[in-house]
Protein backbone atom coordinates (compact mmCIF):
# COMPACT_ATOMS: atom_id res chain seq x y z
CA UNK A 1 0.00 0.00 0.00
CA UNK A 2 2.80 2.39 0.85
CA UNK A 3 4.39 1.24 -2.05
CA UNK A 4 1.13 2.63 -4.17
CA UNK A 5 0.81 5.70 -2.35
CA UNK A 6 4.81 6.89 -3.10
CA UNK A 7 3.54 5.77 -6.60
CA UNK A 8 0.71 8.41 -6.81
CA UNK A 9 2.34 11.24 -4.95
CA UNK A 10 5.61 10.87 -7.34
CA UNK A 11 2.96 10.71 -10.61
CA UNK A 12 1.16 13.63 -9.05
CA UNK A 13 4.04 15.63 -8.62
CA UNK A 14 5.29 15.01 -12.13
CA UNK A 15 1.96 15.87 -13.38
CA UNK A 16 1.99 19.20 -11.52
CA UNK A 17 5.51 19.98 -12.81
CA UNK A 18 4.17 19.75 -16.39
CA UNK A 19 1.37 21.78 -15.71
CA UNK A 20 3.06 24.45 -14.04
CA UNK A 21 6.17 23.96 -17.25
CA UNK A 22 2.84 24.49 -19.34
CA UNK A 23 1.71 27.58 -17.96
CA UNK A 24 5.21 29.35 -18.56
CA UNK A 25 5.16 28.19 -22.00
CA UNK A 26 1.06 29.39 -22.00
CA UNK A 27 2.44 32.77 -20.49
CA UNK A 28 4.66 33.26 -23.74
CA UNK A 29 2.21 32.62 -26.30
CA UNK A 30 1.11 36.94 -25.91
CA UNK A 31 4.97 37.37 -27.11
CA UNK A 32 4.99 35.20 -29.57
CA UNK A 33 1.31 36.46 -31.40
CA UNK A 34 2.68 40.56 -31.05
CA UNK A 35 5.98 39.15 -32.83
CA UNK A 36 4.22 37.65 -35.70
CA UNK A 37 1.58 40.60 -35.75
CA UNK A 38 4.67 42.81 -36.22
CA UNK A 39 6.00 40.69 -38.86
CA UNK A 40 2.52 41.20 -40.61
CA UNK A 41 2.57 44.80 -40.72
CA UNK A 42 6.16 44.55 -41.79
CA UNK A 43 5.33 42.55 -44.83
CA UNK A 44 2.79 45.32 -45.67
CA UNK A 45 5.26 48.20 -45.11
CA UNK A 46 8.50 46.78 -44.80
CA UNK A 47 11.54 48.23 -43.53
CA UNK A 48 14.87 46.72 -43.61
CA UNK A 49 15.54 47.48 -39.48
CA UNK A 50 11.98 46.02 -38.68
CA UNK A 51 12.57 42.67 -40.97
CA UNK A 52 15.87 42.26 -39.79
CA UNK A 53 14.66 42.45 -36.23
CA UNK A 54 11.92 39.45 -36.44
CA UNK A 55 13.89 37.13 -38.68
CA UNK A 56 15.98 34.60 -37.61
CA UNK A 57 19.17 34.27 -39.23
CA UNK A 58 18.70 30.96 -40.77
CA UNK A 59 15.06 31.52 -41.80
CA UNK A 60 14.16 28.83 -44.37
CA UNK A 61 10.58 29.59 -45.75
CA UNK A 62 8.94 27.69 -48.56
CA UNK A 63 6.13 29.04 -50.74
CA UNK A 64 3.17 27.10 -52.10
CA UNK A 65 4.14 27.30 -55.13
CA UNK A 66 7.83 25.60 -54.30
CA UNK A 67 9.72 28.49 -53.86
CA UNK A 68 12.10 28.31 -50.66
CA UNK A 69 13.45 31.67 -49.31
CA UNK A 70 16.48 32.05 -46.98
CA UNK A 71 16.32 35.39 -44.92
CA UNK A 72 18.35 37.68 -47.74
CA UNK A 73 16.14 36.84 -50.60
CA UNK A 74 12.24 36.75 -48.29
CA UNK A 75 13.60 40.67 -47.20
CA UNK A 76 14.49 41.33 -51.14
CA UNK A 77 11.36 40.38 -52.88
CA UNK A 78 9.39 42.37 -49.94
CA UNK A 79 11.92 45.71 -50.54
CA UNK A 80 11.66 45.42 -54.44
CA UNK A 81 8.26 44.66 -54.95
CA UNK A 82 8.44 41.37 -56.71
CA UNK A 83 6.56 39.95 -52.88
CA UNK A 84 4.49 43.02 -52.66
CA UNK A 85 1.79 42.78 -49.66
CA UNK A 86 -1.37 45.35 -50.06
CA UNK A 87 -3.62 43.77 -47.24
CA UNK A 88 -2.79 40.57 -45.02
CA UNK A 89 -5.68 39.22 -42.75
CA UNK A 90 -4.68 36.69 -40.23
CA UNK A 91 -7.38 34.32 -38.90
CA UNK A 92 -7.65 30.62 -37.09
CA UNK A 93 -3.97 31.50 -35.60
CA UNK A 94 -2.96 28.69 -33.13
CA UNK A 95 0.45 29.15 -31.47
CA UNK A 96 1.99 26.38 -29.01
CA UNK A 97 5.27 27.40 -27.69
CA UNK A 98 7.63 24.71 -26.31
CA UNK A 99 10.41 25.42 -24.25
CA UNK A 100 11.60 28.34 -26.99
CA UNK A 101 10.36 27.28 -30.13
CA UNK A 102 6.70 28.31 -31.10
CA UNK A 103 4.43 26.77 -33.60
CA UNK A 104 2.19 29.42 -35.59
CA UNK A 105 -0.36 28.19 -37.69
CA UNK A 106 -3.05 30.97 -39.40
CA UNK A 107 -4.61 31.31 -42.53
CA UNK A 108 -3.27 34.23 -44.50
CA UNK A 109 -5.79 35.96 -46.96
CA UNK A 110 -4.03 39.03 -48.93
CA UNK A 111 -4.31 41.67 -51.62
CA UNK A 112 -1.34 41.58 -53.36
CA UNK A 113 0.77 43.55 -55.96
CA UNK A 114 3.48 41.31 -56.82
CA UNK A 115 5.66 43.12 -59.44
CA UNK A 116 2.99 44.96 -60.35
CA UNK A 117 0.65 42.82 -60.70
CA UNK A 118 -2.56 42.97 -58.62
CA UNK A 119 -3.54 39.53 -57.02
CA UNK A 120 -5.39 38.05 -54.47
CA UNK A 121 -4.20 34.76 -52.10
CA UNK A 122 -5.21 32.49 -49.56
CA UNK A 123 -2.79 30.58 -47.71
CA UNK A 124 -2.15 28.23 -45.08
CA UNK A 125 0.71 29.25 -42.93
CA UNK A 126 2.99 26.80 -40.31
CA UNK A 127 5.62 29.62 -38.58
CA UNK A 128 8.34 27.96 -36.35
CA UNK A 129 9.21 31.03 -34.12
CA UNK A 130 12.53 30.70 -32.05
CA UNK A 131 13.23 32.69 -28.97
CA UNK A 132 16.86 34.43 -29.83
CA UNK A 133 19.53 36.53 -28.40
CA UNK A 134 19.82 38.33 -25.24
CA UNK A 135 16.79 40.01 -24.94
CA UNK A 136 14.65 36.47 -26.03
CA UNK A 137 13.41 38.18 -29.22
CA UNK A 138 10.87 36.14 -30.86
CA UNK A 139 12.66 35.34 -34.34
CA UNK A 140 11.00 33.25 -37.92
CA UNK A 141 12.94 30.36 -38.34
CA UNK A 142 10.82 28.53 -40.65
CA UNK A 143 7.74 29.07 -42.40
CA UNK A 144 5.57 27.03 -44.88
CA UNK A 145 2.62 27.96 -46.95
CA UNK A 146 0.34 25.65 -48.72
CA UNK A 147 -2.71 26.30 -51.01
CA UNK A 148 -6.02 24.87 -48.46
CA UNK A 149 -7.50 21.94 -50.24
CA UNK A 150 -10.36 23.29 -52.45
Amino acid sequence: MLKKLVLIAAATAAFAGCTTMRGNEAAKSPAVAAAAEKLRVAMIDPTPAALNALVADDLSYGHSGGKVDTKTSFISDLMDGKSDFVTIAITEQTIKVIDNVAIVRHTLTADTNDSGKPGKVSIKILGVWQQQGPGGDWKLLARQAVRPPQ
